[in-house]
């Protein structure tokens, strides 16, 4: 920790020139999941010292690759690495339930702020690139639509969801459904206070700003980044699915209609639900430029991945739609992935790549699907077809 992997260094610098030089624009991730073991020894994400070293580590990046890259993402799904502090199913395993959740969650945005205004204060006048944070999540939609109170349910299931970091970086503090939920809760329960932790008003102002820019409040997200796969139905009560927050009170449901899952059985085709999404994010946070950094589809390896194919079509139009009869401002749309890699906890089980990848290959040998073709000709002519 005292010194920089200078090969590192050189190899990411490589891999930014190669790009740069076959015309691709390198957007950049600082961090996705991988949390040296020595700040994890620290407490990891539950430590608020993590936000100094992720400020620090920031200034490296941008130090040595600012000049080039001009888009960033802080961090990469935060929810996802909080719930390793919350349950078993994730590293590092913590299982320190919604205490260590909102812990995490709460240093990841102090963390986020503390690069973002590092950018702006030393390198942004120079390098002139943006800066946000990839924000996940199902979208939710009422079980009944004609339900008041599934209604409200989803509302609530939508800002527990992506609130819990939308929200302090575009209105100052967390959703105050969730501030009333889990504050209610820990009463009920005995508990001292809170576990949902309170933000300083400079922590405030770090995370969202107080001043203008050009009428434009400058809070610490240049373009708002999502990443979205699947959606549910929720009704009132408590899911026994550790995936989603229990202090939210919701019970997820999928609906006959839909097409059927993917091996990943938590990825269920629902294309309309990113349309009914972008419009959500649209009237909450106030249609912001919006990359979606993460859409793609898992299966078992095959070449001719109809499926796939089929899925980002869907997904593709549902966004069109957004953006034609909504006046949603998508700027951009990302493909998860360009190739089969490791999926997390299901390793190379899942595959999501447009390119195949042998991993029983020592070469790696990599073979396009023809989802790979689909979509070189979509970017190629700017146009969907059949």
């Amino acid at each position: 920790m005292n010194s920089l992997n200078l090969k590192g260094i050189a190899y990411y610098n490589h891999l930014i020139d190669e790009l740069i030089k076959n015309d691709i624009i390198p957007l950049v991730t600082m961090y996705h999941w991988d949390l040296p073991q020595y700040l994890q020894d620290l407490g990891g994400w539950v430590n608020p010292i993590m936000s100094d070293y992720f400020k620090e580590y920031a200034r490296v990046l941008f130090t040595h690759y600012g000049d080039r890259v001009k888009w960033w993402i802080t961090i990469n799904e935060p929810m996802e690495a909080c719930k390793g502090y919350a349950i078993k199913g994730y590293a590092p395993y913590l299982n320190l339930n919604n205490t260590g959740y909102y812990l995490a969650a709460h240093t990841q945005l102090i963390a986020h702020g503390k690069a973002y205004r590092l950018y702006e204060e030393m390198f942004k006048s120079t390098q002139q690139g943006k800066i946000s944070i990839s924000i996940n999540g199902v979208f939710f939609i009422p079980k009944n639509p004609n339900s008041v109170d599934d209604v409200m349910t989803a509302e609530r299931a939508n800002q527990f969801e992506r609130g819990l970091f939308s929200h302090p970086i575009y209105k100052g503090d967390y959703p105050p459904i969730m501030r009333s939920w889990v504050d209610k809760k820990c009463k009920e329960e005995g508990r001292p206070w809170s576990t949902l932790p309170k933000f300083t008003e400079d922590e405030i102002k770090l995370i969202k700003g107080a001043c203008l820019r050009d009428n434009i409040l400058i809070s610490t997200a240049d373009f708002y980044a999502l990443n979205h796969y699947s959606s549910r139905l929720v009704t009132h009560g408590s899911d026994s699915d550790p995936h989603f927050n229990p202090d939210a009170e919701y019970i997820t449901s999928v609906d006959e209609s839909w097409l059927k899952p993917s091996v990943a059985p938590w990825l269920i085709p629902v294309s309309d639900g990113l349309r009914q999404l972008l419009i959500w994010l649209k009237d909450e946070y106030g249609n912001p430029p919006l990359i979606i950094t993460e859409n793609g589809y898992g299966d078992n390896g095959q070449l001719d991945d109809l499926d796939r194919i089929n899925y980002m079509k869907g997904y593709l139009n549902a966004t069109l739609q957004a953006m034609h009869e909504e006046n949603c401002n998508v700027i951009g749309f990302t493909v998860w992935s360009l190739l089969d890699n490791f999926e997390w906890m299901d390793g190379f089980l899942i595959h999501f790549g447009l390119i195949n990848v042998d991993f029983n290959d020592p070469q790696r040998t990599r073979t396009p699907k023809a989802s790979y073709m689909f979509f070189k000709n979509l970017v190629s002519t700017g146009q969907l077809t059949s």
